[in-house]
């Protein structure tokens, strides 16, 4: 089914581990929408090592792809009209660039815009232990008006397998983008 060509969801992929959350989402959002994807240096030596070598399956995965140096790409411009953003995983070097309004590449010059224009941003954010400084991070990016999904899974739905664990919290961020999904159960269904 061709995604419907009036809605576009951004995607940026940063350097924190979590790429089976990433490769996830994206396969979901490509069947809702025009997934709009960036990919930066530090995340793909992350998918590197936790998918393997074939970058392509995820770039297949994307309406576009945008190189993150490219300043000149439609999501740095708050005209370029699109749904969301999602920063998936989101290291603490981006969700810092982001919560301090640095935008020294595509993707945090796009989270910048997506704020700015009121639209949702949604960092799902990967680190532990966390400091002082991740957790005034987090708060000043929330403060902008970002929600931040740390990605910690519920297991209250009795997960059996790691792919069980990684679509709840794929559907806990659909559910934030307000997208329908059927990946796991509802509280009390």
């Amino acid at each position: 089914m061709p995604a419907p060509p009036d809605k576009r969801i951004v995607m940026a992929v940063t350097g924190a581990s979590g790429m089976p959350y990433a490769e996830t989402l994206a396969g979901h959002l490509r069947s809702i929408c025009r997934l709009h994807l960036i990919v930066s240096r530090a995340g793909w030596l992350v998918w590197d090592q936790e998918i393997g070598p074939d970058r392509q399956r995820l770039l297949n995965l994307a309406f576009r792809h945008y190189d993150q140096e490219d300043l000149a790409a439609p999501p740095a411009s708050g005209s370029w009209q699109h749904h969301g953003m999602v920063v998936c995983p989101c290291s603490m070097a981006s969700l810092a660039a982001i919560a301090r309004g640095v935008g020294n590449n595509l993707i945090h010059r796009a989270a910048d815009v997506t704020l700015k224009e009121r639209r949702r941003l949604i960092l799902v954010v990967r680190e532990t232990p966390l400091s002082s400084i991740h957790l005034e991070n987090m708060l000043a990016a929330t403060r902008t008006g970002a929600v931040i999904m740390p990605a910690s899974p519920g297991f209250y739905h009795g997960p059996r397998t790691l792919r069980e664990l990684v679509d709840q919290l794929t559907g806990r961020i659909l559910d934030v983008l307000d997208v329908g999904h059927n990946l796991t159960p509802r509280w009390g269904e």
